[in-house]
């Protein structure tokens, strides 16, 4: 009997060490935190490029030879700068092909004119004579008024030949124009790619390539989740890693209004001004972009929310017992997750939460 019982008390204090080890991993276990309300704004560092605000690449209209370039890479220009001159031969001989033609035409016109005049004169003449009986003959009077209205007819096919000649002047005079290439805009000078002797046309490729960077794009993707955050005119900072710490800004402009099938990202671009040419396009800034929380969106620990193949959900203990709610995850915000459920602020939840606790069970 004394050593059934030893060995019975021996056991009693082998369970109770046990039970001491398993009290406090269940404690853990069952660790319970309150639903906390989600702060009004917060704000997500986003990668975004900064390009120029418009960019074209200077082609010849004509084809030719260069004969010079006024400017080269780096150079600042203004808005109708001559840039390059070309050289045609073929432009010049259509010049001075088309002149002639306006001379020509020019002078048939007045032959025209003044064959007018002498059909007019004639007409004039014979009517005054027929008011006396017997002076001229019908036939001959008909024959002045017809030759009047051909004489007619032939000054304004004369006028409309020369308005064409004209015209035509003046379009291979246009063409004589493109032999000087001009900047469009007001901006740097980004690329050369000509020099004098070469032979340059609209499909030989550009000659130069004219950037405006004294005001940029930033185009940032702004993931789905945080497109609620797009007000156009707000004002948003961004860093980039040529000036450190330095923060620049810039307002949001424009937006794609539809998402990236790919990426499930919207473009997003704003403005920035950059008088002082600090910034260059092709640089990544960082854009601390707000987001606004989603409306009754709560806060739990991260590891409250569990995830299976079926549903999301934390457990929620209520009466002492277990709950589970089903939950969306809308964002992780370091040890806390933002979620969308039938939760309210205050609630206690299981900071572990697991499918292995069923719904209905005690919770101590």
């Amino acid at each position: 009997m004394k050593g059934t019982d030893r060995t019975g008390h021996v056991a009693a204090i082998a369970c109770g060490l046990a039970l001491a080890t398993l009290a406090p991993q269940a404690q853990g276990r069952l660790e319970t935190a309150r639903v906390t309300m989600v702060a009004e704004e917060r704000t997500v560092a986003l990668p975004g490029e900064l390009q120029a605000f418009a960019s074209v690449a200077l082609v010849a209209r004509v084809q030719g030879y260069v004969e010079s370039v006024a400017v080269d890479r780096g150079s600042d220009v203004r808005r109708g700068q001559v840039l390059a001159t070309l050289v045609a031969p073929e432009v010049a001989a259509q010049v001075a092909e088309a002149e002639a033609r306006v001379e020509a035409a020019v002078a048939r016109r007045a032959e025209a004119d003044a064959d007018l005049a002498s059909s007019r004169m004639t007409f004039e003449r014979l009517s005054a004579a027929n008011e006396t009986a017997g002076a001229v003959a019908g036939l001959e009077l008909r024959h002045a008024e017809e030759a009047l209205k051909a004489a007619t007819a032939r000054v304004e096919s004369a006028a409309k030949a020369a308005d064409a000649a004209r015209a035509s002047r003046d379009a291979v005079k246009t063409l004589e124009g493109y032999l000087r290439v001009t900047a469009p805009f007001a901006g740097r000078i980004t690329e050369r790619m000509s020099h004098p002797g070469a032979l340059v046309g609209p499909s030989a490729g550009p000659l130069l390539r004219l950037e405006h960077v004294t005001r940029l794009r930033l185009t940032v993707a702004v993931p789905e989740q945080y497109t609620g955050g797009v007000t156009r005119g707000r004002r948003l900072d961004f860093r980039v890693p040529a000036h450190g710490a330095r923060v620049f800004s810039g307002a949001v402009a424009r937006a794609a209004g539809s998402l990236d099938q790919r990426t499930r990202t919207m473009a997003v671009e704003l403005d920035v001004e950059n008088g002082d040419l600090a910034l260059a396009p092709g640089m990544f800034p960082e854009v601390t972009w707000p987001v606004t929380p989603q409306s009754g969106a709560v806060l739990v620990p991260a590891t409250a929310v569990v995830s299976t193949t079926e549903r999301t959900f934390v457990v929620r203990v209520q009466g002492g017992q277990a709950e589970w709610v089903t939950v969306k995850r809308v964002a992780v915000r370091g040890d806390k997750a933002e979620v969308v459920g039938a939760l309210s602020v205050g609630d206690t939840v299981l900071v572990r939460g697991s499918d292995e606790i069923r719904a209905g069970t005690r919770v101590p």
